[in-house]
């Protein structure tokens, strides 16, 4: 099994009204297939190897949205501080049958993220390819608190010495709708970003900002059939 240092992205899921046409969805879209997870969510794989999960979800006035999950050793540790570090606990640290122990906290701004204590399931089979996890932007306004807090909880997986973070942050600016709240946007790795969001149309999502450059690559933001936001990353 992989090993990921406290504080990486591990793993991530998207909580969908229909878990079934998330599965058409984006088995078309990156070319996964599926088997079962935890309870009715599904584990998508591509290779052979786990990438995601699609989760449904259980209360209507729940976001439909993807969530990234940061690896810790011990998820009811990483809890305490990230409450005491100035975060919220959403969810409590609850085992997910065999495969490893989850929970959702916010950061001080409110955006959310998960917790990962890996089981059997350490978290990504593969990541960095197309079709997989390659990037986690933080959108953020009051950038020098976040830069604290995830500084603090995250440090050597940030500043470490074999640190090669796969999470960045960007300022929330005046080009951006005021009503936006901070969050995360979980980035898919791809060949041809323009390809790629024709075949979200085709599909029924939306695009909602076409391609454009940054410091880690060639982006597009867009949303599925059912409306949860992600990005695709053309490096």
């Amino acid at each position: 099994m992989a090993v990921f240092t406290e504080g990486a992205p591990c793993w991530v899921d998207a909580q969908l009204p229909d878990v079934d046409a998330g599965k058409r969805f984006y088995g078309e879209l990156f070319g996964w297939t599926f088997a079962k997870g935890y309870g009715p969510s599904g584990l998508a794989y591509l290779g052979g190897e786990p990438v995601a999960g699609l989760t449904p979800k259980t209360d209507g006035r729940m976001p439909t949205v993807w969530t990234v999950y940061f690896a810790t050793p011990d998820a009811t540790a990483l809890a305490r501080r990230i409450t005491d570090a100035g975060g919220q606990l959403i969810t409590t640290p609850e085992p997910l049958d065999s495969l490893g122990t989850m929970a959702l906290a916010a950061d001080p701004e409110g955006a959310v993220f998960g917790l990962w204590q890996a089981d059997t399931l350490s978290g990504f089979g593969k990541r960095h390819e197309r079709g997989t996890f390659c990037w986690a932007e933080l959108y953020a306004r009051d950038t020098m608190t976040v830069d604290r807090f995830y500084g603090s909880l995250f440090h050597d997986a940030l500043f470490g010495p074999d640190a090669s973070p796969d999470f960045g942050r960007a300022l929330v600016s005046s080009v951006f709708l005021a009503e936006m709240p901070p969050h995360f946007l979980v980035h898919f790795g791809v060949e041809d970003c323009d390809e790629v969001i024709g075949t979200v149309n085709r599909l029924g999502g939306r695009i909602q900002a076409t391609p454009f450059d940054t410091s880690y690559g060639r982006v597009a933001v867009v949303t599925d059939n059912q409306g949860a936001s992600f990005a695709v990353l053309q490096r």
